[in-house]
């Protein structure tokens, strides 16, 4: 296991990750890094966006695949985008029945 460093945080929330660690890790500069809290503790974890991209053609040419030589036309996503926000406001109105009074911000009478 490696020996652990202490870093200062400056004014600027700014945090000098040690050399050693950089090398190792391949971070360089303009690197990206994931940061997200763990109970008292933060991790960073190095964000390849190549990866990313590649997971997501991977993830679109599976989508593709199953749909097959059928195309989704413009109206068809239309249609789909409103029956779900369709959806979204029979449920919204069915709570506002059952509850008696109307939640503030939602729907278009407010």
């Amino acid at each position: 296991m490696d020996s652990a460093d202490v870093v200062v945080v400056s004014s600027k929330g700014q945090v000098v990750i040690p050399q050693s660690l950089r090398k190792k890790l391949g971070i360089e500069a303009k690197t990206k890094l994931l940061v997200y809290p763990y109970s008292d503790s933060l991790i960073m974890k190095r964000l390849d966006v190549g990866d990313v991209e590649k997971e997501l053609k991977s993830v679109f040419k599976a989508i593709d695949s199953r749909r097959g030589e059928e195309k989704i036309t413009e109206e068809e996503v239309n249609e789909i985008v409103q029956r779900h926000r369709h959806g979204k406001e029979t449920r919204r109105r069915a709570v506002e029945n059952r509850s008696g009074h109307k939640r503030p911000g939602l729907g278009s009478d407010n």
